[in-house]
């Protein structure tokens, strides 16, 4: 049966199948336990109860297994019946255990929403800088598949073109240190890069670079406030014009995509990091209404992991 006592003897093997190293899962074990008899509190006094408090098996394990098994179920993304056989534990303990832990998650790690508070928060150029070292950010936005909707209005508004399968896209925004500050709510595959930085885009200081990629052109002329740089892109000729090559870039062009790209690679580096996580990489399988929350516990582990000594 896997449990942490198993696991933490080879602390390879414990990063490959919970995502995070043996010590990093006790910081976040330690962080849990400190908030986890006050959350426990509120769960059991909620209005809607309807057993007296003490009813009910009391969980098979221990807190530290629970925790690592929410982990393995993000991590490895396995079925929750095949976990399940894992960790000795039914199908429908195995996802109790995860739906009753990652609000307590949700509360103790960094979550890009709590970082986008302390960014709202900056008043000195100190402090920006601290926040986003160099006076820079980065934003781009990912799909992921879901399984073949049943409605058909939702086959249509989901369907990608560019991915030629049925997805949502998120969209994040990252500082240098690749820190994630800012992540919007979901939208449907076929919802183009700039119309959900549109629809949901972050609060960042006058003072800040934004880095972004030619998904997000037309940002200048909507936005002309927003502090930000897209790269050149080789100009077409026109219709009526066949065989007639675009005109090349400048030497001082083509250095400054080169600088662009260097900054903005600190998300696609991150986008990677995020998707070692296989809720966020396979096929999402769970229904979308937990979607975002599962992200958001994923942006907080990778945040929590950047963070190191300094979380909390």
């Amino acid at each position: 049966m896997l449990n942490y006592d198993l696991l933490s003897k080879k602390p390879s093997n414990f990063k490959n199948f919970a995502g995070l190293e043996v010590s990093e899962f006790d910081a976040l074990n330690s962080k849990i336990k400190e908030k986890y008899d006050a959350h426990e509190e509120k769960r059991l006094a909620r209005g809607d109860r309807k057993r007296t408090v003490g009813a009910g098996h009391p969980f098979k394990l221990s807190l530290t297994n629970r925790i690592l098994i929410l982990l393995l179920y993000y991590h490895m993304y396995p079925s929750s019946t095949l976990l399940g056989y894992l960790v000795d534990l039914s199908q429908t303990s195995v996802l109790k255990n995860i739906r009753n832990l990652e609000p307590l998650l949700s509360e103790v790690l960094p979550l890009p929403k709590k970082q986008q508070e302390k960014v709202k928060r900056l008043q000195t150029l100190n402090e920006v800088e601290a926040m986003f070292p160099g006076f820079k950010a980065a934003i781009d936005a990912t799909e992921q598949e879901i399984p073949r909707p049943k409605a058909k209005l939702k086959r249509k508004t989901h369907y990608s073109g560019k991915r030629k399968k049925h997805t949502v896209k998120a969209q994040i925004t990252v500082n240098q240190a690749g820190l994630i500050v800012h992540k919007s709510a979901h939208a449907a595959g076929s919802t183009h890069d700039y119309s959900l930085f549109k629809h949901s885009h972050p609060h960042l200081p006058d003072s800040v670079r934004t880095i972004l990629d030619l998904g997000y052109k037309g940002i200048e002329k909507d936005f002309p406030g927003f502090n930000c740089d897209l790269p050149f892109k080789r100009q077409s000729p026109g219709r009526g014009k066949r065989g007639v090559k675009a005109k090349g870039l400048s030497p001082e062009q083509k250095e400054f995509n080169k600088r662009l790209s260097r900054d903005r690679i600190v998300v696609e580096h991150d986008f990677s990091r995020l998707k070692k996580f296989h809720v966020w990489a396979d096929e999402f399988r769970n229904r979308l209404k937990h979607y975002d929350a599962m992200t958001d516990i994923v942006c907080g582990l990778l945040n929590f992991r950047i963070m190191g000594a300094t979380f909390g």
